[in-house]
Protein backbone atom coordinates (compact mmCIF):
# COMPACT_ATOMS: atom_id res chain seq x y z
CA UNK A 1 0.00 0.00 0.00
CA UNK A 2 1.60 3.13 -1.05
CA UNK A 3 0.70 6.95 0.03
CA UNK A 4 -2.45 8.41 -1.80
CA UNK A 5 -1.19 10.85 -4.78
CA UNK A 6 -3.93 13.32 -6.23
CA UNK A 7 -4.54 11.89 -9.32
CA UNK A 8 -5.62 8.68 -7.76
CA UNK A 9 -9.33 10.44 -7.65
CA UNK A 10 -10.77 6.76 -8.72
CA UNK A 11 -9.76 4.98 -5.82
CA UNK A 12 -11.39 8.15 -3.35
CA UNK A 13 -14.67 7.79 -4.88
CA UNK A 14 -14.60 4.12 -4.92
CA UNK A 15 -14.49 4.09 -0.81
CA UNK A 16 -16.67 7.23 -0.76
CA UNK A 17 -16.11 11.14 -0.74
CA UNK A 18 -17.39 14.14 0.80
CA UNK A 19 -18.88 15.91 -1.79
CA UNK A 20 -18.89 19.54 -0.86
CA UNK A 21 -17.03 21.83 1.72
CA UNK A 22 -20.03 22.39 3.69
CA UNK A 23 -20.29 18.97 4.31
CA UNK A 24 -16.40 18.21 5.24
CA UNK A 25 -17.14 21.13 7.65
CA UNK A 26 -20.32 19.91 9.43
CA UNK A 27 -18.92 15.99 9.64
CA UNK A 28 -15.82 17.26 10.96
CA UNK A 29 -17.24 19.88 13.51
CA UNK A 30 -20.30 17.21 14.32
CA UNK A 31 -17.21 14.35 15.33
CA UNK A 32 -15.90 17.22 17.52
CA UNK A 33 -19.26 18.67 19.36
CA UNK A 34 -20.10 16.26 21.81
CA UNK A 35 -21.16 16.38 25.26
CA UNK A 36 -17.76 17.08 26.28
CA UNK A 37 -18.49 21.07 24.60
CA UNK A 38 -22.10 21.12 25.67
CA UNK A 39 -21.81 19.32 29.53
CA UNK A 40 -18.00 18.96 30.24
CA UNK A 41 -17.01 22.64 29.18
CA UNK A 42 -19.48 24.59 31.30
CA UNK A 43 -18.43 22.68 34.44
CA UNK A 44 -15.21 22.58 33.96
CA UNK A 45 -15.06 26.15 33.05
CA UNK A 46 -17.09 26.48 36.76
CA UNK A 47 -14.75 24.58 38.44
CA UNK A 48 -11.82 26.57 37.54
CA UNK A 49 -13.07 30.13 37.73
CA UNK A 50 -14.35 30.39 34.37
CA UNK A 51 -12.64 33.39 32.69
CA UNK A 52 -9.48 32.43 33.02
CA UNK A 53 -9.66 29.01 32.25
CA UNK A 54 -11.66 29.78 28.96
CA UNK A 55 -8.45 32.04 27.75
CA UNK A 56 -6.12 29.05 28.25
CA UNK A 57 -8.91 26.94 26.81
CA UNK A 58 -8.87 28.87 23.56
CA UNK A 59 -5.13 29.51 23.32
CA UNK A 60 -4.13 25.11 23.74
CA UNK A 61 -6.95 24.68 20.99
CA UNK A 62 -4.55 26.33 18.47
CA UNK A 63 -1.15 25.72 19.74
CA UNK A 64 -2.06 22.03 20.30
CA UNK A 65 -5.40 20.98 18.89
CA UNK A 66 -5.30 22.61 15.48
CA UNK A 67 -1.66 21.17 14.88
CA UNK A 68 -2.90 17.24 15.95
CA UNK A 69 -5.91 18.06 13.85
CA UNK A 70 -4.44 18.93 10.69
CA UNK A 71 -1.99 16.09 11.90
CA UNK A 72 -5.11 13.72 11.48
CA UNK A 73 -5.90 14.92 8.39
CA UNK A 74 -2.84 14.28 6.47
CA UNK A 75 -2.27 11.15 7.33
CA UNK A 76 -6.04 10.03 6.56
CA UNK A 77 -6.25 11.70 2.97
CA UNK A 78 -2.62 11.34 1.85
CA UNK A 79 -3.08 7.37 2.08
CA UNK A 80 -7.00 7.22 1.58
CA UNK A 81 -7.25 4.78 4.61
CA UNK A 82 -8.67 4.34 8.04
CA UNK A 83 -5.81 5.22 11.20
CA UNK A 84 -4.12 1.29 10.98
CA UNK A 85 -3.68 1.88 7.09
CA UNK A 86 -2.49 4.93 7.09
CA UNK A 87 0.09 4.26 9.81
CA UNK A 88 0.88 0.98 7.78
CA UNK A 89 0.93 3.47 4.11
CA UNK A 90 3.64 5.92 5.49
CA UNK A 91 5.61 3.81 7.41
CA UNK A 92 5.61 0.38 5.35
CA UNK A 93 7.94 -2.79 6.59
CA UNK A 94 7.65 -0.89 10.49
CA UNK A 95 5.43 -1.45 13.43
CA UNK A 96 3.57 2.10 13.63
CA UNK A 97 0.96 0.13 12.06
CA UNK A 98 0.33 -1.09 15.51
CA UNK A 99 -0.39 2.71 16.83
CA UNK A 100 -3.70 2.34 14.62
CA UNK A 101 -5.28 -0.51 17.21
CA UNK A 102 -4.91 2.15 19.92
CA UNK A 103 -7.63 4.39 17.52
CA UNK A 104 -9.95 1.70 17.24
CA UNK A 105 -10.16 0.06 20.30
CA UNK A 106 -10.69 3.62 21.82
CA UNK A 107 -13.32 4.68 19.71
CA UNK A 108 -15.10 1.26 20.38
CA UNK A 109 -14.47 1.90 24.14
CA UNK A 110 -15.82 5.36 24.00
CA UNK A 111 -19.05 4.91 22.24
CA UNK A 112 -19.90 2.19 24.61
CA UNK A 113 -20.14 4.52 27.63
CA UNK A 114 -21.37 7.49 25.82
CA UNK A 115 -24.10 5.51 24.25
CA UNK A 116 -25.33 5.11 27.89
CA UNK A 117 -25.60 8.98 28.25
CA UNK A 118 -26.77 9.41 25.16
CA UNK A 119 -29.27 7.00 26.52
CA UNK A 120 -30.31 8.99 29.53
CA UNK A 121 -30.43 11.69 27.22
CA UNK A 122 -33.12 10.07 25.44
CA UNK A 123 -35.46 9.29 28.61
CA UNK A 124 -35.15 13.09 29.68
CA UNK A 125 -36.57 14.11 26.39
CA UNK A 126 -39.12 11.86 26.16
CA UNK A 127 -40.07 12.76 30.30
CA UNK A 128 -39.97 16.45 29.15
CA UNK A 129 -42.27 16.14 26.48
CA UNK A 130 -44.38 14.55 28.73
CA UNK A 131 -44.10 16.89 31.42
CA UNK A 132 -43.22 14.15 34.08
CA UNK A 133 -40.08 16.22 34.69
CA UNK A 134 -42.38 19.22 35.77
CA UNK A 135 -43.31 19.96 39.67
CA UNK A 136 -40.28 18.97 41.52
CA UNK A 137 -37.52 19.77 43.95
CA UNK A 138 -33.95 19.52 43.52
CA UNK A 139 -34.05 16.50 45.80
CA UNK A 140 -36.78 14.97 43.37
CA UNK A 141 -34.63 15.40 40.49
CA UNK A 142 -31.39 14.02 42.34
CA UNK A 143 -33.81 10.87 43.21
CA UNK A 144 -34.81 11.00 39.73
CA UNK A 145 -31.60 10.07 38.24
CA UNK A 146 -30.41 8.26 40.36
CA UNK A 147 -33.44 5.98 40.14
CA UNK A 148 -32.72 5.90 36.18
CA UNK A 149 -29.17 5.14 36.11
CA UNK A 150 -29.38 2.25 38.35
CA UNK A 151 -32.66 0.47 37.15
CA UNK A 152 -31.73 -2.81 35.40
CA UNK A 153 -34.03 -2.21 32.21
CA UNK A 154 -34.07 1.59 30.96
CA UNK A 155 -30.84 2.23 30.48
CA UNK A 156 -30.41 -0.97 28.28
CA UNK A 157 -33.03 0.15 26.31
CA UNK A 158 -32.23 3.34 26.35
CA UNK A 159 -28.82 2.29 24.94
CA UNK A 160 -30.06 -0.31 22.51
CA UNK A 161 -32.38 2.54 20.56
CA UNK A 162 -29.62 4.87 20.49
CA UNK A 163 -27.47 2.13 19.23
CA UNK A 164 -30.38 1.38 16.54
CA UNK A 165 -30.17 5.19 15.27
CA UNK A 166 -26.45 5.09 14.78
CA UNK A 167 -26.64 1.91 13.06
CA UNK A 168 -29.29 3.13 10.44
CA UNK A 169 -27.24 6.08 9.64
CA UNK A 170 -23.51 4.53 9.27
CA UNK A 171 -24.92 1.33 7.65
CA UNK A 172 -25.90 4.16 4.82
CA UNK A 173 -22.00 4.85 4.02
CA UNK A 174 -20.53 7.94 4.09
CA UNK A 175 -22.20 10.16 1.21
CA UNK A 176 -25.73 8.92 1.73
CA UNK A 177 -25.51 8.82 5.36
CA UNK A 178 -23.08 10.51 7.39
CA UNK A 179 -22.78 13.68 4.56
CA UNK A 180 -26.48 13.46 4.35
CA UNK A 181 -27.32 13.88 8.62
CA UNK A 182 -24.35 16.18 8.93
CA UNK A 183 -25.62 18.18 6.51
CA UNK A 184 -28.87 18.12 8.71
CA UNK A 185 -27.87 18.03 12.25
CA UNK A 186 -24.70 20.82 12.53
CA UNK A 187 -26.92 23.72 11.25
CA UNK A 188 -29.76 22.25 13.68
CA UNK A 189 -27.82 22.26 16.74
CA UNK A 190 -26.34 25.76 15.76
CA UNK A 191 -29.61 27.05 15.40
CA UNK A 192 -31.02 25.47 18.95
CA UNK A 193 -27.84 26.73 20.77
CA UNK A 194 -28.42 30.08 19.35
CA UNK A 195 -31.97 30.06 20.44
CA UNK A 196 -30.82 29.00 24.05
CA UNK A 197 -28.30 32.00 24.36
CA UNK A 198 -31.21 34.36 23.92
CA UNK A 199 -33.61 32.87 26.06
CA UNK A 200 -30.14 33.06 28.15
CA UNK A 201 -29.59 36.30 28.05
CA UNK A 202 -32.83 37.58 29.36
CA UNK A 203 -32.07 36.00 32.93
CA UNK A 204 -31.65 38.38 35.52
CA UNK A 205 -28.23 37.09 36.25
CA UNK A 206 -26.90 37.02 32.58
CA UNK A 207 -24.78 40.05 33.49
CA UNK A 208 -22.80 38.04 36.02
CA UNK A 209 -22.43 34.91 34.38
CA UNK A 210 -21.24 36.81 31.33
CA UNK A 211 -18.33 38.24 33.68
CA UNK A 212 -17.86 35.06 35.47
CA UNK A 213 -17.10 33.62 31.75
CA UNK A 214 -15.18 36.35 29.97
CA UNK A 215 -13.81 38.62 32.63
CA UNK A 216 -10.67 36.30 33.07
CA UNK A 217 -9.05 36.67 36.85
CA UNK A 218 -5.78 35.96 36.25
CA UNK A 219 -4.91 35.25 39.55
CA UNK A 220 -6.97 31.99 38.89
CA UNK A 221 -4.27 31.08 36.51
CA UNK A 222 -2.49 28.11 38.26
CA UNK A 223 -0.65 25.01 37.36
CA UNK A 224 -3.87 22.87 37.57
CA UNK A 225 -6.38 25.30 35.62
CA UNK A 226 -3.62 25.02 33.06
CA UNK A 227 -3.82 21.29 32.41
CA UNK A 228 -7.68 21.63 33.09
CA UNK A 229 -7.79 23.46 29.97
CA UNK A 230 -4.90 21.77 27.80
CA UNK A 231 -6.53 18.47 28.68
CA UNK A 232 -10.18 20.01 28.00
CA UNK A 233 -9.10 21.16 24.67
CA UNK A 234 -7.27 17.96 23.69
CA UNK A 235 -10.31 15.64 24.31
CA UNK A 236 -13.09 18.32 22.70
CA UNK A 237 -11.83 17.57 19.32
CA UNK A 238 -11.86 13.96 19.63
CA UNK A 239 -7.99 13.82 18.96
CA UNK A 240 -5.96 10.85 19.03
CA UNK A 241 -9.25 7.89 18.21
CA UNK A 242 -8.17 8.08 14.14
CA UNK A 243 -11.64 9.56 13.60
CA UNK A 244 -10.44 12.78 12.38
CA UNK A 245 -7.85 10.56 10.04
CA UNK A 246 -10.96 8.35 8.92
CA UNK A 247 -12.93 11.72 7.77
CA UNK A 248 -9.85 13.09 6.25
CA UNK A 249 -9.43 9.99 3.99
CA UNK A 250 -13.16 10.79 2.87
CA UNK A 251 -11.57 14.74 1.82
CA UNK A 252 -11.45 15.83 -2.24
CA UNK A 253 -7.90 16.42 -2.94
CA UNK A 254 -9.14 20.27 -3.41
CA UNK A 255 -9.69 20.49 0.47
CA UNK A 256 -7.41 22.66 2.33
CA UNK A 257 -6.28 20.98 5.29
CA UNK A 258 -5.10 23.63 7.69
CA UNK A 259 -8.05 25.78 6.87
CA UNK A 260 -10.05 23.29 7.43
CA UNK A 261 -8.83 21.94 10.68
CA UNK A 262 -9.18 26.12 12.09
CA UNK A 263 -12.59 26.22 10.77
CA UNK A 264 -13.45 22.65 12.59
CA UNK A 265 -11.22 24.05 15.91
CA UNK A 266 -12.86 27.48 15.83
CA UNK A 267 -16.77 26.23 15.63
CA UNK A 268 -15.99 23.26 18.48
CA UNK A 269 -14.79 26.27 20.64
CA UNK A 270 -17.39 28.57 19.53
CA UNK A 271 -19.94 25.60 20.68
CA UNK A 272 -18.40 25.79 23.90
CA UNK A 273 -18.44 29.09 24.79
CA UNK A 274 -22.24 29.15 23.42
CA UNK A 275 -23.11 26.68 25.69
CA UNK A 276 -21.43 28.23 28.43
CA UNK A 277 -23.34 31.67 27.22
CA UNK A 278 -26.44 29.27 28.11
CA UNK A 279 -25.41 27.66 31.17
CA UNK A 280 -23.47 30.36 33.54
CA UNK A 281 -26.39 33.04 33.11
CA UNK A 282 -28.87 30.46 34.22
CA UNK A 283 -27.23 29.21 37.16
CA UNK A 284 -26.19 32.87 38.41
CA UNK A 285 -30.04 33.70 38.22
CA UNK A 286 -30.92 30.62 40.31
CA UNK A 287 -28.74 30.58 42.73
CA UNK A 288 -26.81 27.60 41.40
CA UNK A 289 -22.95 26.62 41.93
CA UNK A 290 -21.14 27.34 38.74
CA UNK A 291 -19.25 24.58 39.88
CA UNK A 292 -21.64 22.06 40.33
CA UNK A 293 -19.84 19.54 38.13
CA UNK A 294 -21.09 16.76 36.08
CA UNK A 295 -24.90 16.43 37.69
CA UNK A 296 -25.55 19.96 35.78
CA UNK A 297 -27.10 18.46 32.92
CA UNK A 298 -29.65 15.62 34.96
CA UNK A 299 -30.33 17.22 37.92
CA UNK A 300 -29.99 21.06 38.08
CA UNK A 301 -30.74 22.30 34.50
CA UNK A 302 -33.93 20.11 34.63
CA UNK A 303 -35.19 22.12 37.38
CA UNK A 304 -33.96 25.72 35.55
CA UNK A 305 -36.31 25.12 32.75
CA UNK A 306 -38.82 23.61 34.42
CA UNK A 307 -39.62 26.98 36.65
CA UNK A 308 -39.58 28.64 33.59
CA UNK A 309 -42.53 29.75 31.35
CA UNK A 310 -42.63 26.84 28.95
CA UNK A 311 -40.83 24.85 31.27
CA UNK A 312 -41.48 21.48 29.49
CA UNK A 313 -40.29 23.02 25.68
CA UNK A 314 -37.07 24.58 26.88
CA UNK A 315 -36.18 21.44 28.86
CA UNK A 316 -37.37 19.18 25.70
CA UNK A 317 -35.72 21.35 23.37
CA UNK A 318 -32.31 21.42 25.31
CA UNK A 319 -32.25 17.37 26.02
CA UNK A 320 -33.14 17.16 21.89
CA UNK A 321 -29.72 19.38 21.46
CA UNK A 322 -27.50 17.24 23.80
CA UNK A 323 -29.12 14.38 21.77
CA UNK A 324 -27.97 15.37 18.04
CA UNK A 325 -24.56 16.50 19.84
CA UNK A 326 -24.48 12.52 21.08
CA UNK A 327 -25.41 11.42 17.44
CA UNK A 328 -22.99 13.16 15.57
CA UNK A 329 -19.91 12.46 17.48
CA UNK A 330 -20.87 9.19 18.25
CA UNK A 331 -21.17 8.25 14.01
CA UNK A 332 -17.75 9.68 13.83
CA UNK A 333 -16.23 6.89 16.53
CA UNK A 334 -18.40 4.35 14.55
CA UNK A 335 -16.94 5.00 11.45
CA UNK A 336 -13.42 4.63 13.14
CA UNK A 337 -14.05 1.24 13.78
CA UNK A 338 -16.49 0.54 10.77
CA UNK A 339 -13.25 2.04 8.33
CA UNK A 340 -10.92 -0.37 9.78
CA UNK A 341 -13.26 -3.79 9.43
CA UNK A 342 -14.04 -2.85 5.21
CA UNK A 343 -10.39 -2.23 4.75
CA UNK A 344 -8.33 -4.30 6.93
CA UNK A 345 -10.69 -7.11 7.09
CA UNK A 346 -12.65 -7.36 3.98
CA UNK A 347 -15.84 -6.45 5.08
CA UNK A 348 -18.56 -5.59 3.64
CA UNK A 349 -20.15 -2.07 5.37
CA UNK A 350 -23.04 -3.71 6.68
CA UNK A 351 -21.76 -6.31 8.14
CA UNK A 352 -18.38 -4.08 9.73
CA UNK A 353 -21.50 -2.08 10.86
CA UNK A 354 -23.09 -4.75 12.70
CA UNK A 355 -19.98 -5.80 14.24
CA UNK A 356 -19.10 -2.86 15.75
CA UNK A 357 -22.60 -2.14 16.75
CA UNK A 358 -22.59 -5.50 18.33
CA UNK A 359 -18.96 -4.97 19.99
CA UNK A 360 -20.98 -1.22 21.15
CA UNK A 361 -24.00 -3.64 22.39
CA UNK A 362 -22.12 -5.84 24.30
CA UNK A 363 -19.97 -3.58 26.16
CA UNK A 364 -22.52 -0.51 26.02
CA UNK A 365 -25.14 -3.25 28.02
CA UNK A 366 -22.06 -3.97 30.52
CA UNK A 367 -21.67 -0.01 31.00
CA UNK A 368 -25.64 0.85 31.30
CA UNK A 369 -26.16 -1.97 34.21
CA UNK A 370 -22.72 -0.42 36.05
CA UNK A 371 -24.61 1.60 38.20
CA UNK A 372 -27.24 -0.73 38.83
CA UNK A 373 -27.17 -4.73 38.76
CA UNK A 374 -23.63 -5.12 38.19
CA UNK A 375 -22.54 -1.85 40.46
CA UNK A 376 -20.75 -4.51 43.08
CA UNK A 377 -18.30 -5.61 39.94
CA UNK A 378 -15.13 -3.43 40.08
CA UNK A 379 -12.11 -2.90 37.67
CA UNK A 380 -9.06 -1.68 39.84
CA UNK A 381 -11.91 0.08 42.41
CA UNK A 382 -13.81 1.92 39.69
CA UNK A 383 -17.55 0.37 37.89
CA UNK A 384 -17.47 -0.41 34.75
CA UNK A 385 -19.12 2.59 33.28
CA UNK A 386 -16.30 4.54 34.51
CA UNK A 387 -13.60 2.51 33.98
CA UNK A 388 -13.88 2.85 30.42
CA UNK A 389 -14.28 6.28 30.77
CA UNK A 390 -10.96 6.25 32.42
CA UNK A 391 -8.92 4.42 29.88
CA UNK A 392 -10.05 6.02 27.03
CA UNK A 393 -10.21 9.41 28.80
CA UNK A 394 -6.63 9.16 30.49
CA UNK A 395 -5.05 6.03 28.74
CA UNK A 396 -5.79 5.70 24.79
CA UNK A 397 -6.48 9.01 23.49
CA UNK A 398 -3.44 10.82 25.16
CA UNK A 399 -1.06 8.13 23.38
CA UNK A 400 -3.19 8.01 20.30
CA UNK A 401 -3.01 12.04 20.13
CA UNK A 402 1.10 11.63 21.42
CA UNK A 403 1.80 8.73 18.69
CA UNK A 404 0.18 11.29 15.47
CA UNK A 405 2.30 14.14 17.06
CA UNK A 406 5.59 12.47 17.25
CA UNK A 407 5.09 9.93 13.83
CA UNK A 408 3.77 13.37 11.86
CA UNK A 409 6.56 15.39 13.43
CA UNK A 410 9.75 12.42 13.38
CA UNK A 411 8.39 10.18 11.11
CA UNK A 412 6.55 10.61 8.19
CA UNK A 413 8.01 11.93 5.20
CA UNK A 414 8.44 15.79 5.09
CA UNK A 415 7.58 15.63 0.95
CA UNK A 416 3.78 14.49 2.23
CA UNK A 417 3.26 17.40 4.91
CA UNK A 418 4.30 19.44 1.54
CA UNK A 419 2.39 18.25 -0.90
CA UNK A 420 -0.61 18.15 1.78
CA UNK A 421 -0.57 21.59 2.59
CA UNK A 422 0.57 23.35 -0.66
CA UNK A 423 0.39 26.06 -1.36
CA UNK A 424 1.21 26.55 2.51
CA UNK A 425 4.32 29.19 3.31
CA UNK A 426 7.45 27.69 4.32
CA UNK A 427 7.14 29.35 7.63
CA UNK A 428 3.31 27.74 7.99
CA UNK A 429 5.20 24.25 7.41
CA UNK A 430 7.62 25.14 9.90
CA UNK A 431 5.99 26.29 12.49
CA UNK A 432 3.64 23.25 12.25
CA UNK A 433 6.39 20.87 12.08
CA UNK A 434 8.14 22.65 15.53
CA UNK A 435 4.01 22.28 17.18
CA UNK A 436 4.08 18.70 16.36
CA UNK A 437 7.62 17.83 16.81
CA UNK A 438 7.88 19.37 20.21
CA UNK A 439 4.70 21.67 22.22
CA UNK A 440 1.90 19.45 21.12
CA UNK A 441 3.87 16.08 22.62
CA UNK A 442 5.26 18.09 25.90
CA UNK A 443 1.85 19.17 26.16
CA UNK A 444 -0.08 15.65 25.94
CA UNK A 445 2.17 13.88 28.21
CA UNK A 446 1.66 16.58 30.82
CA UNK A 447 -2.53 16.11 30.27
CA UNK A 448 -1.39 12.00 30.30
CA UNK A 449 0.59 12.67 33.07
CA UNK A 450 -1.91 15.02 35.62
CA UNK A 451 -4.67 12.78 34.18
CA UNK A 452 -3.24 9.58 35.81
CA UNK A 453 -2.57 11.45 39.13
CA UNK A 454 1.10 11.69 38.66
CA UNK A 455 1.36 15.04 38.85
Amino acid sequence: MTPHTDTDNSIAASRGQFATRFAVIAATVGSAVGLGNIWRFPYEAGTHGGGAFMLLYIAFIFIIGVPVLTAEFIMGRSTRSNIFGAYRALAPGRPWYLAGYIGIVASMTIISFYSVVAGWTLEYFIESITGSLSGLDSGQYHSRFLALASDGVRPVLWTILFLALNFVIVARGVNKGIERISNLLMPTLFVLLIVFCIRSLTFSGASEGLRFLFSPDFSQITPSVALGAMGQAFFTLSLGLGCMATYGSYFSSRTPLLRSAVTTASLDTLVAILSGIIIFPAVFTFGVSPAAGPTLIFEVLPSIFHSLPLGPLWSALFFFLLILASLTSTISMSETAIAFFIEERGMSRRTATMTNATVALVFGTLCALSFGPLDGFRIFSLNIFDAFDYLSSNILLPAGGLIISIFTGWVMPRHILREQLSPARRITLTALTILLRYIAPTGIILVFLRSTGII
